[in-house]
């Protein structure tokens, strides 16, 4: 199992200087510590996850403070982008980290997004597949054509040129529909297990190997990246108590989500007309409903069980997100519980090859 660090949380309200100081210290530490990568994503006006509104920028920063783990965008929202720009500037990535770039793309979520764009927030998913393709050929330097502001078509060709051939792909996956798509082309997963059950996440890994196969591609080649919410100490009822005020803050910041859990536990709810005592009992119950199965938010042992479970349903690594907790010293030292947890599973895996 491959572990890799996940940001999304970051308060773009905060005036304070340093702000970037958990994201650089954090993948420095992890880059020294064996961690496979660090995903940054795409968030756009909204103070939630207001530190990331590009991670090319972010990835530009992480790949002058790191010397080997991987840089990825977790996730760059493709239909907001022109694909020509995306290819430039990730090449100029790939050169200053010396190869170490992979994409993580998504379609979109909310509207007023699209302000950014040209493309309708209906056909996303389209504008998503299509620009994906032209973003790999240019990277692989082929001239592809593109229209002027007249209506033109024109060749282009994009620089500087990458250190990788071929760039790494990864797709946001929850649907069926696009678990089959990205195999289809090859690409890796990164999905989630917030709103759904691990059974019918196994069910979906097992599309995407088949629609791998059925095109062309090595079933067992394509990864699977699993994101979790993520807390490691040496006690699980500490760690529980710990975490939980930086988790109901982080879910009454990211009101839909809190919504979401309510309603895939069967709960009709309508925040609009909630009380603060109604938030709190919610709140409070969605932190206990995701402890059971859904975060890696316990101890060593109760983490490692957790890590078998996805295991077994296909996933090959774990995006940790971290950054819920705004506390640098305590993320710190989670970290080092973070270590040992994957120290512990890659024992386990060269003991079952001996």
């Amino acid at each position: 199992m491959d572990f890799s660090l996940f940001y999304f949380s970051g308060d773009g309200l905060t005036t304070q200087e340093n702000k970037y100081n958990l994201l650089i210290e954090s993948a420095k530490y992890a880059d020294k510590n064996g961690f496979s990568a660090i995903w940054t994503p795409e968030r756009h006006f909204h103070s939630f996850g207001g530190l990331y509104p590009n991670p090319s920028l972010t990835s530009t920063a992480l790949a002058m403070v790191t010397k080997r783990i991987q840089l990825r965008s977790g996730s760059l929202v493709m239909p907001l982008h022109n694909p020509a720009r995306v290819a430039e500037e990730w090449s100029v990535v790939d050169n200053l980290s010396n190869g170490r770039v992979a994409l993580g793309f998504a379609s979109g979520w909310t509207v007023d997004d699209f302000v950014l764009s040209g493309e309708s927030h209906a056909n996303r998913k389209e504008a998503m597949w299509r620009g994906i393709q032209t973003v790999q050929q240019l990277w692989e330097g082929e001239q592809v054509e593109l229209k002027d502001v007249t209506g033109k078509l024109f060749k282009v060709k994009t620089f500087p040129r990458p250190i990788q051939k071929k760039l790494p792909i990864w797709i946001v996956c929850k649907s069926k529909a696009t678990f089959v798509e990205a195999g289809k082309i090859g690409a890796n997963i990164l999905t989630y297990l917030l709103e759904g059950t691990l059974e019918e996440v196994a069910l979906q890994i097992s599309l995407y190997r088949q629609s791998l196969a059925k095109h062309g591609h090595d079933p067992q080649a394509g990864k699977v990246a699993m994101m979790l919410h993520t807390f490691v100490g040496e006690d699980y009822n500490m760690v529980k108590e710990e975490v939980r005020e930086h988790f109901y803050n982080y879910l009454k910041v990211h009101i839909d989500l809190l919504e979401n859990l309510a309603k895939n536990a069967g709960l009709q709810v309508n925040l609009e007309k909630f009380t603060e005592a109604d938030i709190n009992s919610l709140l409070r119950f969605a932190y206990e409903g995701l402890l059971k199965g859904k975060t890696l938010i316990g101890s060593k042992s109760s983490c490692m069980q957790m890590i078998e479970q996805i295991q077994q349903a296909g996933v090959d690594e774990v995006a940790c997100l971290i950054d819920f907790n705004p506390n640098f010293d305590s993320v710190m030292t989670g970290l080092t519980h973070l270590k040992e947890l994957k120290d512990m599973c890659n024992q386990e895996k060269m003991a079952s090859l001996r």
